[in-house]
């Protein structure tokens, strides 16, 4: 099963940082470019426990949906996401969050499996890692900005903190 590790260095409240992850808002704004959009189960605000969205996007010129349901959550230290329904086998993604001196490390432990047997290996060592790897870090990036421009109070409740 392909594992991708990535680590993100945030000058942001650990709680705005792990509130924009779990924010469908953020995420609508963060993957304009595959054109996702929440569709079904919470389509807006922030997900929780057992919660379940889903998303309809295109990734790799193909149509996808997708459905995921938080399955662990421990605010504002820890959440994870696994798939419902969708092109993959499996997807567990975990999300970490810890304070540092300089605001919040992130850290995206994004565990998935190709569907289809040796054709998915072969996708997966051909483009598939590296295009979700490359997927991942543009959504980090993208909440790097926001959580540090302030951008965040765009897409979190108006009463938030």
């Amino acid at each position: 099963m392909p594992i991708i590790r990535l680590e993100t260095h945030i000058k942001a409240k650990q709680e705005i940082v792990f509130d924009l992850s779990r924010s469908i808002d953020f995420q609508s704004e963060a993957v304009k470019s595959s054109n996702e959009k929440a569709v079904a189960g919470r389509t807006s605000g922030l997900l929780g426990l057992n919660e379940t969205v889903t998303w309809h996007g295109k990734h790799l010129g193909v149509r996808q949906h997708l459905t995921t349901r938080i399955t662990d959550f421990d605010p504002p230290n820890f959440f994870a996401d696994e798939m419902e329904k969708g092109a993959f086998k499996s997807i567990r993604h975990e999300h970490y969050f810890s304070t540092t001196g300089e605001g919040t490390l992130m850290k995206d432990v994004f565990k998935f499996e190709a569907p289809l047997g040796i054709l998915g290996w072969l996708a997966n060592k051909l483009f598939l890692k590296s295009y979700m790897t490359n997927f991942l870090k543009g959504r980090n990036r993208f909440l790097k900005e926001y959580a540090e421009s302030g951008r965040w109070r765009e897409v979190l409740p108006e009463n938030y903190m």
